[in-house]
């Protein structure tokens, strides 16, 4: 599943082609792509100019003019936005796309396993900045200005729960998947099952850095792609699997030690480390 990088990759994408342009059609070719609106998306977008890309954690939305709402898209598995000339043929999964006043290029919804959807939803009012309803519980992800770390230090530590479990965990930290906190985890020289009461301020403090780090290193190379399923406005995929240090490196070297990498079972997914520069805690403490 696309996490931040990839996510701003494509609102970047978005931010250039489509802000300050009118919408003129909105076609639903699956009802599964707007199953949580309750009304035509025609009705709901038609006439109205895209203002902006917003991004938060994993999720996208477009302020629209005229209400305090949004055009709010969530990716999902195999989500893609794409900027594609009106006569171009559909693509074989299309299933939503908005024509714009201009005749310029339109936005099309290519969703092979229709997990991912968009909704136009209210804004919620916040001090620090309005959110969509739906997503106004999460929290800010580290590259917002919102981000309090010192406020995360404290909630991480009182959570008792294993660190990955916690990097995961939106309510206090939103746009890191396993992907990223795998590669931060291994940079921070952490196990994915060290318990959170027991890291100090500084390792708190060394682990936000070194997710912030290896996202922001991942969004300069498009993102992190495995295969076709997740790629930029254009059409194109990112390559920084090919810098990622541990995740999908199972029996593969440590960059850092040269200790085959280890694959673990975690969440119904895994978790991928070095048993040398991340040790497994004793007995569940550290």
């Amino acid at each position: 599943m696309p996490e931040l990088p990839e996510v701003e990759v494509v609102r970047r994408g978005l931010e250039s082609w489509v802000a300050g342009r009118e919408i003129a059609s909105a076609e639903v070719l699956h009802p599964r792509a707007v199953r949580r609106n309750t009304g035509a998306l025609a009705d709901l977008l038609v006439g109205r100019t895209v203002l902006s890309a917003e991004r938060r954690g994993k999720y996208l939305w477009l302020p629209l003019s005229v209400a305090e709402d949004a055009l709010m898209a969530h990716l999902g598995m195999s989500g893609q936005l794409l900027m594609i000339e009106p006569e171009k043929p559909a693509e074989k999964h299309l299933r939503v796309r908005l024509g714009f006043t201009d005749g310029g290029p339109e936005l099309r919804f290519v969703d092979q396993r229709t997990f991912g959807h968009l909704l136009v939803a209210p804004l919620a009012v916040r001090p620090s900045r309005n959110v969509p309803e739906p997503i106004s519980h999460i929290a800010p992800d580290p590259f917002e200005d919102s981000f309090d770390d010192a406020e995360f230090a404290i909630k991480i530590r009182r959570r008792q729960t294993g660190v990955k479990r916690a990097l995961l965990d939106q309510s206090l930290i939103s746009g890191v998947g396993n992907i990223y906190a795998d590669e931060a985890l291994w940079r921070a020289k952490l196990h994915w099952a060290r318990p959170t009461e027991t890291l100090t301020s500084a390792k708190v403090a060394e682990l936000l850095a070194a997710a912030r780090s290896v996202m922001a290193e991942a969004l300069g190379e498009g993102g992190t792609s495995f295969d076709r399923l997740y790629v930029n406005v254009n059409g194109e995929s990112g390559y920084f699997d090919r810098s990622l240090a541990v995740y999908g490196r199972r029996d593969e070297p440590c960059p850092r030690c040269g200790t085959p990498v280890r694959r673990d079972a975690f969440m119904n997914r895994s978790s991928y480390s070095c048993p040398k520069c991340q040790p497994r805690p004793k007995n569940g403490r550290w």
